[in-house]
């Protein structure tokens, strides 16, 4: 699974998968959004990811796009953007 970052920076990971729309939406959105706090946003594909942890496409697979801030779950389909900008501002 997703570490929690070991520095007090926030770490943003976007789960998804090879063709999917929605997950490409989403990269764009969390971008833009991070870029505004300097913070970089990981993106991991599932299935790729699954060679070496099946249980991140077990618990994920059937609803990407995933957004995980510091490894634990923050949104999943869409960005909440209001909330991840609360977030990352504190």
């Amino acid at each position: 699974m997703i570490d929690e970052p070991a520095t007090g920076t926030p770490r943003v990971t976007l789960l998804t998968r090879a063709g999917c729309s929605m997950c490409d939406r989403a990269a764009t959105e969390l971008a833009r959004i991070c870029a505004e706090f300097g913070v970089p946003v990981e993106s991991v594909d599932v299935d790729q990811a699954a060679a070496t942890d099946p249980e991140l496409r077990a618990e994920y697979g059937d609803r990407l796009p995933v957004v995980l801030l510091n490894g634990r779950e923050h949104s999943y389909f869409d960005v909440d953007e209001s909330r991840l900008r609360a977030d990352l501002a504190r």
